[in-house]
């Protein structure tokens, strides 16, 4: 029996849960006699890696800071006033500290289960009723990539809704460049005309689906829109209008201008640039569209007691209800970010916001006073926080003098915004007057002493915002941390308990890795900064790609794509460009197996492909049969095939070779999904057994945490002949690109790559490989301890799984009536988030429990999972009918031990205690069960008061 002689002082074995003693255990349970035999048991041999690629020596955690530290040193920290939608911001130290640095919150998954996550949905309640309230429209989601992405996202909702047969759609030529080029990117394949003009003049011509609006525009420049958002709405038109939320507490809401959608970004709410981000963007629609909104929407309903109860309203998005008709790929959101917007809105209140956004203001008023005292013309006259400076052949000296001073201006060339050179400047709440006093001195002029509001009277806002009381009540940090405290309290993440979500890979992220996130040097660096202040992001980018090139046996790595709904649809985007470039623009099926995620089909749509869905066999294998038989029929019209790998069945499929060789014998292109890619690294690369393109979910195998529901990333590893067709982005200038951007930043969401590279760092090549073993390893001891409790339902002919597996309780819905959502709940009052629910085979449940869970976990899980087996047993046997047991009242509550009364079937003690649970360290949910029906017909997103729910609670 061979085992591992890794020294305990190393990260791997740390990051790695079971000791080399435990893993002896377990390889004796699952029936093989080494690691290396249940390897050659599970993985096809024709793709098995024989030799450990070299990604160099690991580092200890104390070494990789230090490495971190260098790299981060080579940034260089300016104070940025591009403007361009990213901005400086103060994150409250209460904030930081308890959110963004505190593992209960950023480890937490996305709250399908809602009785544990009471508390970040209450959070993001609190994100949408703010967004609500600033923006003036009726419903709001739980927040989108980027605000890019969420115009995109805004011109497919108006495409979709608008009364107008067009395919043209109008936008504003003050909307920020990078979310021109993203609508462009996202416009072409579907057919749709992206006109660019000036709002203000007449609109001659109305023929458009929809219009965007930028508000206050690019350049600084408040303008009145309510003849043009008229003019296209009276043409049958959707309006769009992207907002600055901190501007909109001064200026008149976008739906009060008559506005139907609004979009934007919540970053100067104390989320950093970040170079990039991940920011939580929004959007807001009137009332008729709120079945249109995209990603997710969180809604009030009530529990099994009658008492308020928050949860994912409208689930099943359109992705998953349309598939291949669908209009968005989107299926998550920025969760942790939007919980610390949302977290600054409490903090500050509406009068602390306010006072930020007057305070911006008014410097900017005396900035540009001072700036047309000495001659300087203002290309815009009325202003929030930008101002634009006609400057002509004083740029280049302007722009110097600044730069000694640590400061970057947004340079203009002349014909952008006038015949003249220019400069931007926005400023923000991290303005001093020592920054006032350096620009001045850099224009060469003195301060002013008064200056009058750039802000049009009749765009002054005079309708109230979070009014609600939670935007009152926490005024001292005392009460602010009580109330972070409280609302973390109520939720299950990774601090507490494993988490066994299949395809979701919930494994340790380790604080060494999370270190540098909240350093200034990788956190306040603009995303259009000079590329020669970002030496230190370029050396990590180089290197990340690198070694994430020798893990999948890629040729290139673009880091562009913020989640990896964005990664698919680049994968696709390239394959394409490909096609086209060779003269096969007709090339357009699309070819996905049944048992594909909602996302996959939805992707092929949004890159114009038409998608031709292949069978699965009785194993859950894909027809190769089928395959070969549709990739024959579409041969002349084959674009791509979409294959998950393993498959979402949680088997390695020996035909993988051969499925590969059938597509590209037809001309087709694969795209390998990279969702299971924890199966897979340190023993075999996608790019050497047959796929072109893959994107790579790093908050799931390296580490990032999900947040809640996000921040994630979705880079793509192309081969050589799809290089060129990588998303571009208009920032980088000096490169030509084929394909546009997928998000707004050309590197995604940049501050959270030193997270998955010290990762990466850290375990080497020895530590990755040995971490992929001991995640198969335990999800086939799983398997084993389960089987005959809960038959596990795809196995390969060995009888082995991948990294997870799917166990199947349908035969008890028929034998007493227990369903998947009994045990998933039941689960609860034994402390345990539930794994993958109905997906990918409805009625069953996916489990993953990765490499970082402990064997003592991995047998506490399956000893819950036994004993509700044995709770379905006494119903079976007539001790109690379903409707009367332990598993249809889960979760148990705090109300259920306190209660006077108890007559049902079984004791108090067994249905909140049960056996195996812990007693002094137990979790409650705070919640019963969540009555999903209740939410969605009677829709509530926004903050309730709670005297609304007094007559349900009785």
């Amino acid at each position: 029996m061979s085992i591992t002689t890794e020294p305990a002082t190393t990260f791997a074995r740390r990051h790695i849960g079971p000791s080399p003693q435990d893993e002896v255990a377990m390889l004796k349970q699952t029936g093989v006699a080494s690691m290396a035999d249940l390897i050659a048991q599970t993985l096809p041999a024709a793709i098995r890696q024989t030799v450990v690629p070299d990604l160099g020596e690991p580092l200890s955690e104390v070494a990789a800071i230090q490495r971190m530290r260098e790299i981060a040193s080579r940034n260089r920290v300016m104070t940025s006033l591009i403007g361009t939608g990213y901005h400086g911001t103060i994150l409250p130290g209460v904030i930081q500290r308890n959110i963004l640095e505190n593992p209960s919150w950023y480890t937490a998954y996305t709250p399908y289960q809602p009785e544990i996550s009471q508390g970040r949905l209450e959070a993001l309640i609190n994100f949408q009723t703010m967004i609500c309230d600033l923006t003036g429209l009726d419903v709001a989601n739980a927040s989108l990539l980027d605000e890019a992405t969420a115009a995109a996202e805004a011109m497919a909702v108006a495409q979709r809704t608008s009364a107008s047969k067009s395919t043209r759609f109008f936008v504003d030529h003050q909307v920020h460049p990078q979310t021109l080029a993203v609508l462009e990117t996202r416009a072409e394949p579907l057919g749709w005309s992206i006109v660019v003009g000036d709002p203000m003049l007449e609109f001659r011509d109305t023929d458009y689906f929809g219009a965007i609006f930028q508000y206050p525009g690019t350049f600084g420049e408040i303008r009145d829109l309510r003849a043009a958002i008229a003019a296209v709405k009276k043409a049958g038109g959707v309006v769009t209008m992207a907002a600055d939320p901190l501007a909109l507490t001064v200026l008149t809401p976008p739906g009060e201008l008559g506005a139907d959608i609004a979009i934007g970004s919540a970053q100067r709410f104390g989320v950093s640039m970040g170079f990039g981000g991940p920011h939580a963007a929004y959007m807001a629609v009137k009332d008729s569209l709120k079945r249109s909104l995209p990603g997710r929407l969180v809604g009030v309903s009530v529990d099994s007691r009658g008492m308020p109860a928050s949860r994912l309203a409208l689930q099943t998005r359109e992705q998953h209800i349309r598939r291949e008709k669908a209009t968005s790929n989107i299926c998550t959101a920025q969760v942790l970010l939007a919980v610390m917007a949302s977290m600054y809105a409490v903090y500050h209140g509406p009068e602390g916001l306010t006072h930020i956004a007057r305070e911006i203001h008014r410097k900017t008023g005396l900035l540009a006073a001072a700036l047309r005292k000495r001659g300087f013309q203002i290309l815009n006259q009325a202003y929030f926080d930008t101002i634009t400076v006609a400057v002509g052949d004083q740029q280049a000296a302007i722009v110097a003098r600044a730069l000694e001073a640590q400061i970057n201006l947004r340079i203009l060339p002349a014909g952008q915004c006038g015949p003249q050179a220019a400069l931007g400047i926005s400023l923000d709440e991290t303005t001093t007057q020592f920054v006032i006093d350096a620009l001045l001195r850099a224009f060469g002029c003195e301060a002013a002493a008064e200056s009058a509001s750039g802000i049009p009277a009749n765009l002054q806002r005079s309708t109230p915002f979070l009014t609600h009381p939670v935007f009152h009540r926490h005024r001292s940090e005392t009460e602010m941390l009580r109330y972070i405290r409280k609302l973390g309290d109520r939720d299950l993440a990774l601090d507490r308990a494993m988490i066994p979500l299949g395809s979701c890979t919930m494994k340790l992220n380790a604080t060494a890795e999370m270190v540098p996130v909240t350093w200034p040097e990788f956190g306040s660096i603009h995303p259009f900064a000079p590329l020669e202040q970002t030496r230190g992001y370029q050396e990590m980018f180089r290197d990340l790609q690198a070694k994430l090139c020798v893990v999948t046996g890629y040729d290139a790595i673009s880091l562009q794509p913020n989640s990896g709904a964005q990664g698919e649809y680049a994968g696709l985007l390239a394959i394409r460009g490909y096609h086209r470039s060779r003269g096969d623009a007709h090339r357009d099926i699309c070819l996905i197996p049944s048992s594909a995620h909602g996302t996959n089909p939805a992707s092929a749509h949004m890159a114009g492909m038409d998608v031709v869905v292949v069978n699965c066999d009785s194993s859950g294998n894909i027809d190769v049969a089928d395959l070969e038989s549709k990739a024959q029929k579409h041969s002349a019209k084959l674009a791509a095939v979409m294959i998950t790998y393993p498959s979402t069945h949680g088997v390695f499929e020996d035909a993988i070779r051969e499925m590969c060789a059938i597509v590209h014998r037809h001309g087709g292109q694969v795209y390998l999904d990279g969702a299971n890619l924890n199966a897979q690294v340190g023993l075999a690369r996608p790019g050497e057994y047959g796929a072109d393109v893959s994107h790579l979910n790093l908050h799931k195998t390296f580490c990032i945490p999900h947040g809640g529901g996000g921040p994630g990333m979705g880079p793509i590893g192309v081969k050589a002949h799809l290089i060129p067709f990588l998303p571009g982005h208009p920032f980088l200038r000096e490169k030509a690109y084929q394909v546009g951007p997928v998000s707004a930043a050309p590197y995604g969401s940049a501050s959270i790559l030193p997270i998955s590279y010290s990762y990466m760092l850290m375990m080497g090549a020895e530590g990755l490989r040995h971490a992929t073993e001991v995640a198969i390893l335990s999800a086939n001891y799983i398997a084993a301890r389960l089987d005959p409790h809960f038959p596990v339902l795809y196995k390969n002919q060995h009888g082995r799984v991948a990294h997870e597996c799917i166990v199947d309780p349908r035969p008890l819905k028929e034998t007493c009536g227990v369903t998947i959502d009994d045990i998933a709940k039941r689960l609860i009052d034994y402390g345990f988030h539930a794994p993958t629910v109905s997906f990918p085979v409805a009625g069953t449940l996916m489990i993953e429990p990765t490499e970082s869970e402990s064997k003592a976990e991995l047998d506490r899980f399956c000893d819950a999972m036994i004993a509700i087996r044995g709770e379905i047993q006494e119903v079976e046997n007539g001790r109690f009918s379903i409707e009367h047991s332990p598993l249809r009242y889960a979760p148990h509550t705090v109300h259920d031990l306190a209660t006077d009364e108890w007559q049902r079937a079984y004791s108090r003690s067994e249905g909140c205690f049960p056996k195996g649970s812990p007693v002094m360290d137990k979790y409650w949910a705070p919640v019963g069960r969540v009555d999903n029906v209740y939410g969605d017909r009677n829709l509530v997103c926004s903050c309730p008061p709670i005297e609304d729910y007094a007559e349900t609670a009785k």
